[in-house]
């Protein structure tokens, strides 16, 4: 008898459901390997359940992912929702309860730029000549996203709006731990990024992940403050093994890494929660792009993040890591074949142009 996995599959909005058919794809290649089978249960989440049920996260979704041994997320958002009061908005409405919910606490974004796209990176070819690999560990489950008091109400006759910035130790080592794992098999530098000298929460975050480092002697830490984290990634990407961060520096920086990397549509993201043994966690894995809802049913989305979303499900909550790799090294493959979608094309000599079904499709047949 096979192993059987069960999926919550929400592709949410825009491109998402056009890029998830794609990883879909992808997925029922590797289930007709002996001895895997994939039980997907698809759900509505976002824009697509507003319009449908009237509320971004039904119960029904909320349910059924608590079934599955992973969650594979497309996006959600769009124009079409935005004169919604914030909370019942798709992305506060869904993404952010369902992190709460799991208690995702730990987003892992690798940044890779692979060497045969280069060209599409806004960094000079000198600087990132060769290709890099950086992993943003965020922590996502604290600080001014879920901090309380949060409110936007008039004081003394004026409009004022309070976010609250909230760490408690626990929280800080639980995530440092998580990036000095990962560090101990890439390799073994972390970069933890604070604002030490302007935050009390700074202070702790860095007293926090120096005392987690002393586990963990193989591995060598640094300290930056934020905005010279920010400049020195654009300046020395190479420079960098595992970046930890807070919830909003990590927001900012990993989307600022994936555009050194040369495009939105190329980064994958994996939301750790409850360690489920031998390595293994709960997750929900989702492209780091948006809903672009301005090519969305055109066919021209690049789904590879989606696509090495789902590998990243197979490696942390599946335990499937040789399929992993089997997937990732296709996609390596494509690009180095020259297949381009039309965010990372340049029109340089031995590359085509390709729209999303048809870049799926060469990297099902590779894999």
């Amino acid at each position: 008898m096979p192993n059987s996995y069960k999926i919550a599959v929400l592709a949410g909005d825009g491109i998402g459901p056009e890029v998830m058919a794609e990883a879909l794809k992808v997925l029922r290649k590797i289930e007709a390997s002996p001895g895997i089978k994939f039980e997907f249960n698809e759900q509505l989440v976002g824009g697509a359940a507003i319009d449908a049920v009237g509320q971004a996260l039904p119960a029904e979704t909320v349910a059924a992912c608590a079934q599955s041994d992973a969650i594979l997320f497309g996006s959600v958002g769009g124009p079409k929702w935005e004169k919604l009061p914030p909370n019942e908005q798709p992305e506060r409405g869904a993404l952010l309860p369902l992190r709460k919910h799991f208690g995702l606490f730990a987003n892992l974004r690798p940044s890779i730029c692979y060497p045969s796209l280069t060209h599409a990176s806004p960094v000079k070819d000198s600087i990132i000549e060769g290709g890099f690999n950086v992993l943003c560990v965020r922590e996502l489950t604290g600080g001014l996203y879920f901090g309380q008091p949060k409110f936007c109400k008039e004081i003394d006759g004026e409009m004022t709006a309070v976010d609250t910035m909230v760490y408690k130790k626990s929280e800080i080592e639980r995530i440092a731990h998580v990036a000095f794992k990962a560090a101990q098999g890439r390799s073994k530098h972390v970069t933890s990024i604070d604002k030490a000298n302007v935050l009390e929460n700074g202070i702790l975050w860095r007293a926090t992940v120096e005392e987690i480092a002393r586990q963990y002697p193989d591995v060598k830490l640094a300290h930056l403050y934020v905005d010279n984290a920010a400049m020195q990634l654009i300046k020395n990407p190479k420079g960098f093994d595992v970046v930890l961060c807070e919830n909003l520096f990590g927001d900012i920086l990993s989307d600022e890494m994936a555009m050194i990397a040369g495009s939105l549509g190329m980064l994958a993201s994996a939301s750790l929660g409850k360690p489920k043994g031998d390595g293994l966690y709960f997750g929900l894995f989702e492209p780091s792009g948006g809903t672009a809802p301005d090519i969305a049913g055109k066919g021209i989305a690049n789904p590879i993040a989606q696509i090495l979303s789902a590998a990243l499900m197979l490696r942390f909550s599946l335990g499937l890591k040789k399929e992993a790799v089997t997937i990732e090294a296709a996609v390596r493959k494509v690009i180095d074949d020259g297949l381009r979608t039309g965010d990372i094309y340049s029109g340089a000599e031995g590359t085509r142009k390709v729209g999303t079904k048809e870049i799926g499709d060469a990297i099902t047949e590779r894999v």
